[in-house]
């Protein structure tokens, strides 16, 4: 028989399970009635959402005393932005705001070099992974040049996003604007303007620029390499000059030469060709094409396609 005293202790056990299933019950429903909210009434896309100032005057004006705390608000919501819609790696995904985000960040605070140069990275980056807006990375980076004119770093994004779309006469030409502001390192800047012109089939101004630093007197390691780059644009004209050959004898013969022999006999060369670093050049004999050998020293050449 049950004691006065267990009947309370059961009766609160009771109303304790009662209550606890009770809630259960009540997040259960909660939990259903989110998932029909959310069928019939899905989230806004980040880019349908608006921005309640879109005007940089007026915003700066708004923020009173408190531009860089208002600065970091909108990079951080720039960031969440950029990183809701990179999630979505869908030909959907909207960056419309991204570049006003930004542009207001930067209104706030001109100084803010990251949100210049991450937020031009975000803007060029493809689609759909990115924003595919390399005109407004350029148009944000040149707003960061005009308020900080002593920071290379802005020209030299600039040429980094034209390298990214495969312009590199315009990547080249920002490269060697980065390498004229001062306090620059131009012992890489303006090399890499070379480098960037011979990727680009450009080996004439390449070779000015080589020629410039090997002349300038810079350090011998810059030197060295001045004549090592040089050495292989001698070898990307060689080869532009043996297919012009073996595409002669193409045309003559109906097929390209399967060896280099029969160049020789052909009396288009005095014997096997060799690169300026003295290895035999290598002969495709499918297609006529030239290429350096792996051992040489000069390989791989700058040029993805020498012709």
């Amino acid at each position: 028989m049950t004691s006065s005293s267990e009947r309370p202790e059961r009766g609160h056990r009771l109303h304790t399970a009662l209550g606890f299933a009770l809630i259960l019950l009540l997040a259960g429903a909660i939990v259903a009635l989110q998932m029909v909210r959310e069928r019939r009434f899905p989230s806004a896309e980040p880019a349908a959402q608006m921005l309640y100032l879109t005007s940089p005057a007026v915003i700066t004006r708004a923020a009173l005393s408190f531009d860089a705390i208002a600065a970091d608000a909108y990079w951080i919501r720039a960031i969440q932005y950029y990183g809701r819609a990179r999630l979505q790696r869908s030909a959907s995904a909207r960056y419309d705001l991204l570049y006003p985000l930004l542009d207001l960040t930067t209104a706030l605070d001109p100084h803010f070099s990251i949100a210049y140069r991450f937020g031009a990275f975000f803007l060029s980056e493809r689609s759909p992974g990115g924003a595919g807006r390399p005109d407004l990375a350029v148009r944000l980076l040149e707003k960061g040049m005009a308020a900080n004119p002593g920071r290379w770093e802005y020209p030299y994004d600039v040429g980094f996003v034209h390298y990214r779309q495969g312009d590199y006469v315009k990547a080249a030409d920002w490269f060697q604007r980065a390498a004229q502001v001062a306090g620059a390192d131009n012992n890489w800047l303006t090399p890499l303007a070379a480098v960037t012109l011979a990727t680009g089939g450009d080996v004439r101004s390449s070779r000015l620029l080589w020629n410039n630093i090997l002349a300038s007197g810079e350090q011998a390691w810059l030197r060295r390499a001045a004549e090592l780059e040089l050495r292989k644009l001698d070898a990307v004209d060689a080869i532009r000059q043996l297919e012009r050959l073996t595409a002669e004898y193409e045309r003559r013969h109906g097929d390209p030469p399967a060896t280099w022999d029969e160049l020789v006999r052909d009396g288009a060369l005095r014997g096997v060709p060799v690169d300026p670093a003295g290895h035999p050049f290598v002969l495709n004999p499918w297609w006529g094409t030239v290429t350096l050998a792996e051992d040489s020293p000069l390989w791989p050449l700058p040029v993805d396609n020498p012709r």
